[in-house]
């Protein structure tokens, strides 16, 4: 009874209150403290001179600028937990403005985004986009190849060197570009996804061969060739199309995908160099239906 009346004490009953009262204090100081440290954060990041102000864009020659502009604009508009303004130059988002100019802009090849900070001279810091712009080598013009009388009528998209297809082409008469055929792919976690041919832009064309396929293509230029097309089979055969003239048939040039370059252009400079194909491909060049390169250093080849 005399232990159960000393817990209940008054004394001990008004300590007990009073460590409350100050654990609840600290509570609340830390409290007010953090948010008084939070809304001068708040407060100090959005100091003219910790923000930019202006946005400059450079390195474009294709790519609209105030297109650039918009999507920099809308991807930097807006706060970080509804105080902090993401023009901040200390956590603007890089990442993000260079994810979104990728996805809108194929075209794009590289893009660096930096901030020119406040000088005694210049009162706001800049936002500046630097860009370079994937170049125009080949043209992608569908699965199949068309007839000649019907290219006109094929819509084509660009390729760089790595045969990535970054924008629609305009129409080109003649042999401006050299064109591929065939089906298209984007790499996803699963592997190699075949595209829809009207769905091109963003995808590959035969990204593990290509710089296989133009190796070879330059090589039979350096023979003397003119090369104007390739189609690559779902069998993995390639045919290689040579500049047509007046004719309305393409002479070919057959082989396989998995072959080395290296040694088709062998074989192939082996048999222009022997006669007869020597001499009719001089004297009768566009009667040449195809020569083909798929049975190693057994070249066949025929003429109408």
């Amino acid at each position: 009874m005399q232990k159960r009346n000393v817990l209940h004490s008054p004394r001990l009953l008004e300590l007990k209150k009073r460590r409350r009262r100050i654990f609840l204090s600290k509570i609340l100081f830390s409290i007010l403290a953090f948010l008084a440290v939070f809304a001068l954060l708040a407060y100090l990041s959005r100091l003219n001179g910790l923000n930019f102000g202006k946005i400059e864009v450079g390195g474009n020659k294709i790519v609209n600028t105030e297109a650039i502009k918009r999507i920099v604009d809308k991807t930097i508009t807006g706060n970080y937990f509804y105080f902090f303004p993401k023009t901040n130059i200390l956590y603007y988002p890089a990442k993000n403005i260079e994810k979104e100019l990728q996805n809108k802009f194929k075209r794009l090849e590289n893009i660096n985004v930096s901030v020119t900070p406040t000088t005694p001279s210049r009162e706001e810091a800049i936002l500046e986009i630097s860009v370079t712009e994937r170049k125009a080598l080949y043209i992608w013009c569908g699965a199949i190849p068309p007839e000649i009388e019907q290219e006109n009528k094929t819509t084509c998209y660009f390729l760089d060197k790595d045969g990535y297809i970054f924008d629609e082409a305009p129409y080109f008469s003649g042999e401006v570009y050299f064109k591929f055929y065939g089906f298209v792919h984007k790499a996803t976690a699963e592997g190699l996804t075949d595209l829809a041919s009207d769905a091109p832009i963003g995808s590959f064309f035969s990204e593990l061969n290509f710089q296989k396929i133009v190796a070879f293509k330059e090589m039979t230029e350096q023979m003397g060739l003119k090369p104007a097309a390739l189609y690559i089979l779902s069998n993995g055969d390639v045919k290689m199309f040579l500049s047509a003239g007046k004719s309305q048939k393409r002479p070919e040039i057959i082989f396989n995908i998995d072959s080395s370059a290296d040694i088709l252009a062998e074989n192939l400079q082996a048999a222009l160099t022997t006669e007869p194909l020597q001499s009719n491909m001089k004297n009768k060049y566009f009667s040449l239906l195809y020569i083909d390169l798929r049975y190693g250093n057994k070249v066949y080849f025929k003429f109408k």
